[in-house]
């Protein structure tokens, strides 16, 4: 009965809920998320992913059973950044309200500026750009900035700028990210529901203050960060569905997030 009663939820409930918040669900679907593994992409001050074995193998009763148990850093891997992780009183993972985290997308593609400099920031012209060829940023829309360092993921040393890890490294990290006007531009001008990115921070490598997660996060939009295969999407026209593990309090969580283009 209770199989039943979960089957019938997602028959009559998600249909709902997929289109009270613009959610298309034909078509394609892309994964947008990274396995978490041993080489999983952490910052280099947390502590990596870890799985290990509880039990595999055959029972004394005669029957196959595995059960494992991982540890890992709330931020790492495709990950959410609750508004709290820099924003105080502002939303946690599980306050962020499930619409916020579905709904249609948009890819800005700035590959060939990060191509020509790894320490790149998003700019407002770009975004202005983007509105020039494609129309204005629609109301309520999940937008991701396309790097191209997705394609570096895992490499460490070619994703984040080294493979050296404590907090001596974070001074020598370099990868592109969203430049605090550009930041500040979204939430003054336009009304977007969350923003991603094929780095490891919505602010570049070098950044100090991390200015853009603090304008975006004091108005309660989260990011996504390291996420995976944004070049298979198209500038528009596509559904996203990114949700976190439900950490009571927490400040981000790893991300299953996919596309339907």
């Amino acid at each position: 009965m209770r199989h039943l009663s979960l089957l019938l939820f997602f028959v009559l409930a998600v249909p709902v809920m997929a289109q009270r918040s613009n959610v298309r669900l034909g078509g394609e679907i892309v994964d947008l998320s990274h396995a978490f593994d041993a080489t999983t992409v952490y910052w280099p001050t947390a502590e990596g992913f870890k799985l290990s074995t509880d039990f595999e193998g055959m029972t004394d009763k005669g029957y196959f059973y595995s059960a494992y148990k991982y540890s890992a850093a709330e931020h790492g891997g495709t990950h959410l950044d609750a508004p709290v992780h820099f924003a105080q009183g502002r939303h946690t993972v599980d306050q962020i309200p499930l619409k916020q985290l579905m709904g249609s997308g948009i890819v800005i593609d700035v590959t060939r500026q990060c191509a020509a400099n790894r320490d790149y920031q998003v700019t407002v012209a770009d975004l202005q750009n983007w509105e020039r060829r494609n129309g204005r940023i629609p109301r309520d829309v999940i937008v991701f900035l396309h790097t191209g360092f997705g394609k570096r993921y895992p490499d460490r040393k070619s994703y984040l700028g080294t493979d050296e890890r404590g907090a001596e490294a974070v001074a020598k990290l370099h990868f592109p990210g969203l430049d605090p006007a550009a930041a500040r531009w979204l939430v003054q001008n336009r009304s977007i529901k969350a923003i991603g990115l094929d780095t490891a921070s919505i602010d570049y490598g070098q950044s100090t203050l991390f200015e853009s997660h603090r304008i975006l996060m004091e108005k309660n939009i989260p990011a996504f960060e390291n996420v995976a295969n944004l070049d298979q999407l198209p500038v528009k026209g596509f559904s996203v569905i990114a949700l976190p593990m439900k950490i009571k309090g927490g400040s981000g969580g790893p991300l299953r997030i996919v596309a339907f283009r």
